[in-house]
């Protein structure tokens, strides 16, 4: 029983000897390939400090580059206390709160390093996305305004509808048949009053179809520069104040489109043709016809009313449509476009963070090993990593103490380690 002990001590103590050398000789380049993945991190961070600096100066560039290497330096010391420490400790406590002190590490070093990478990586064309989100946002406000105002010029329809009924019951009353009395008398009047004011408003709903039509069209023209310019080759910093002076004249052709549709107009006329009517008067030869008049003009009164009521529904119906959304475009730095349109850059994202967090990967693999070497010996502690120099030097020295020299002999050197 004690052999096979001994035999399983034996095995163990080669197993652990075996990952000592392995981590031996990948300590000879571990501090190395640190370096080099902080120095990486830190061009990158220097990149996307540039993006938020405006001022091209020589001061600006010096900031930029400190910032970088504190970053740099920061991430190689603060991994290279990682590697070393949370393997080498043993108690749960110990191992729990450097646990914690690296997940701290690991999101300073995302708020300081990483989105500033990942900046460095799709910041313009993070900024591209958002010119052509805000493109969509225009389209549709245009389109809005385009659809709105068509809607208000239909209304042309409806009021050239009620016009022709007055003007119908007009020469009807020339004719004698409403009233009863043949001529061009007050009720007539009354009729043609309103058909002419009726008309005015035919006019002027007329006149505003040919500038919408030409609002649209400059409108599309526009967009389609802003969309040549979210994807043409080219410096972002030029095309986004193209963008701008585009967007800004685009706004000013919606809110025209917008003042351009003629069913506010229709809605306020309609309230007129009920409210202003101009009685004239009655003309009638005989009281018999002006109490005809009279009795004509009441029902033509409430004709109109019922007419502007028309009108004022199907106006109301065109106000109701939704209104085009107010679309303002707001330049954004690369920095704040690549945060604000993380998800559809994750695959830089994912680079930004993995090139400042892969130490976390060989921490994690020490620890492993570090944790089967200890099972490997055992709770026994023996100290079997002496090199053959080493081991000469402590042979020489435990000759010394067992042989005392003479007195008139001065003593011996030790035998140094290589020697």
């Amino acid at each position: 029983m004690e052999q096979n002990s001994t035999a399983a001590d034996r095995s163990g103590d080669r197993y652990a000897r075996e990952l000592e050398r392995h981590l031996d000789w990948l300590d000879t380049f571990s501090s190395t390939a640190l370096g080099v993945l902080a120095a990486a991190s830190g061009i990158y961070t220097y990149l996307g400090v540039r993006t938020l600096l405006d001022d091209p100066g020589i001061w600006t560039t010096f900031a930029a580059l400190s910032y970088s290497i504190a970053v740099s330096v920061g991430i190689f010391v603060f991994w290279s206390y990682m590697l070393r420490l949370l393997p080498a400790v043993r108690s749960a406590a110990s191992r729990v709160g450097l646990l914690l002190t690296m997940a701290l590490g690991c999101v300073a070093i995302i708020a300081m390093s990483s989105w500033l990478n990942a900046a460095a990586l799709a910041g313009g064309a993070a900024v591209e996305t958002h010119m052509a989100t805000t493109v969509q946002q225009y389209q549709a406000g245009l389109e809005r305004a385009h659809a709105n105002a068509v809607a208000g010029q239909s209304l042309s329809r409806d009021v050239a509808r009620v016009r022709q009924s007055f003007e119908d019951l007009s020469e009807q009353e020339a004719g004698g048949t409403l009233s009863g009395f043949s001529g061009r008398g007050a009720v007539f009047r009354v009729l043609t009053q309103k058909s002419a004011e009726l008309q005015a408003l035919e006019d002027q709903m007329t006149g505003v179809a040919e500038p919408i039509e030409q609002a649209f069209a400059r409108g599309n023209s526009i967009l389609a520069s802003m969309r040549s310019l979210s994807v043409e080759p080219g410096p972002i910093e030029d095309r986004t104040v193209r963008f701008s002076e585009a967007a800004v004249e685009l706004s000013g052709i919606i809110t025209q489109m917008r003042q351009l549709n003629p069913a506010p107009l229709v809605a306020r006329a309609a309230q007129d043709l009920s409210d202003a009517v101009v009685l004239p008067e009655l003309d009638g030869s005989t009281a018999e016809m002006r109490a005809g008049q009279n009795s004509t003009i009441n029902s033509v009164l409430s004709l109109v009313e019922q007419r502007a009521q028309t009108l004022t529904q199907a106006a109301g119906e065109v106000l109701a449509l939704p209104q085009p959304s107010e679309a303002i475009y707001a330049p954004m730095s690369a920095a704040d476009a690549v945060i604000v349109y993380a998800g559809n850059f994750i695959p830089a994202w994912a680079g930004a963070i993995s090139i400042d967090l892969l130490p976390a990967v060989l921490v994690f693999i020490i620890m492993v090993v570090q944790a089967a070497i200890r099972r490997g010996r055992g709770d026994g502690h023996t100290d079997d990593r002496m090199t053959v120099g080493e081991m000469r030097a402590a042979l020489a020295a435990a000759d010394m103490l067992r042989r005392p020299e003479a007195p008139d002999q001065p003593p011996r050197a030790l035998i140094r380690p290589g020697e």
